[in-house]
């Protein structure tokens, strides 16, 4: 049990490091950019970015370094955190060693399927490559799957995959693959969350995963079900076992006739009238919107430190997401109308 004083530190911690969070105006400025640079440049002089991107030359700012720095300040933040919520904080410091993980996994292995290995470059920062037992510099020299199994080593990833080994001519079960890592890291998280919270806090834990892998659940039968024509028994193992729906609410998404009929059935459960309130242009932007809204809330108003924490943590994700949409939306040249349609950020009548 925390004590108040150790719960208090966090609740002022958090929230004062999520104080310096970018606004709406900072958004606009970066939209304003013209280059890479210049949003480093922004980034360094204006913004709580200024002392993790020093290192960077604003001359020759590259997308994937920045990246790199930003996700190292975001671990540096958590682990800042733990040290003062240590029973359920160290839990969920190896629920994003293990979720970045299995996002350089599934990087290699799209490289790999694509025949294009070969330009696989991690990019986790310095913190979690020595958390890993995974040897990313191999993986960047896979060839095949075999080469791709070796990579993980004896890790519990490489036990979890070979069942998924290609036979000759066949392609790699991408999405197989993808949801049964996906699968093992929330069977996890739920595993903590039951073991280590009590009360309301595991109901507010429960509901902040919960409520991202509905909407997660929903976008994926929706999109098989608009792109592929795809049927209940096909789309049914892609699914996320987890969440607050219910039987008879899933099957009557995955039995709809196309993904017409799967938004209506949507828009009767309790989460398709939370998504009637959100501002959103496609519905595979629902989870993190919802995420937002959720975490943005439990930021202002939850008294459990470990609930705060991991909003804080869903948060600074987002605005990372953020700031590199606005950066391949200056290197692709698209309008800066289309790429405000995808930041998720509150506007400034709603600001703090």
């Amino acid at each position: 049990m925390l004590s108040t004083f150790s719960s208090n530190a966090i609740l002022a911690k958090t929230r004062a490091m999520f104080g310096q969070r970018l606004k709406e105006a900072d958004y606009r400025a970066l939209l304003n950019c013209a280059t890479v640079n210049d949003i480093a440049a922004y980034l360094k002089q204006h913004t709580w970015y200024a002392e993790t991107l020093a290192p960077v030359n604003e001359r020759d700012a590259h997308r994937g370094y920045m990246e790199m720095l930003m996700r190292q300040k975001l671990f540096r933040d958590f682990s800042s955190l733990c040290r003062y919520e240590l029973s359920v904080g160290e839990h969920f410091a190896d629920y994003l060693i293990a979720r970045s993980e299995i996002e350089q996994i599934m990087h290699s292995l799209m490289l790999l399927a694509a025949g294009k290995s070969e330009a696989y470059v991690f990019s986790l920062p310095p913190y979690l490559s020595q958390h890993t037992h995974i040897d990313l510099h191999a993986l960047s020299k896979t060839k095949d799957f075999h080469d791709f199994l070796s990579a993980l080593g004896n890790t519990r990833y490489r036990r979890l995959l070979e069942p998924y080994a290609p036979s000759p001519g066949e392609k790699i079960p991408f999405a197989k693959i993808e949801n049964k890592l996906y699968t093992v890291l929330y069977e996890n998280v739920y595993r903590t969350i039951n073991r280590y919270a009590h009360g309301k806090a595991k109901r507010e834990l429960r509901e902040l995963f919960d409520s991202y892998l509905d909407f997660e659940n929903y976008a994926r039968i929706w999109r098989m079900k608009y792109f592929y024509h795809m049927s209940s028994e096909e789309i049914r193992p892609l699914l996320l076992p987890f969440g607050s729906f219910s039987q008879r609410q899933l099957d009557g998404m995955l039995g709809a006739s196309d993904a017409s009929e799967v938004k209506e059935r949507m828009s009767r459960t309790s989460r398709g009238k939370q998504a009637a309130r959100l501002d959103y242009n496609f519905v595979d932007e629902l989870p993190l919107r919802v995420r937002h809204l959720q975490s943005r809330h439990a930021i202002r108003f939850s008294t459990y430190p470990s609930v705060i924490m991991l909003s804080y943590i869903f948060l600074m994700e987002i605005e990372m997401e953020n700031i590199t949409n606005i950066i391949e939306g200056i290197r692709y040249q698209i309008p800066k109308e289309e790429t405000l349609k995808l930041l998720i950020y509150y506007k400034t009548k709603q600001e703090a």
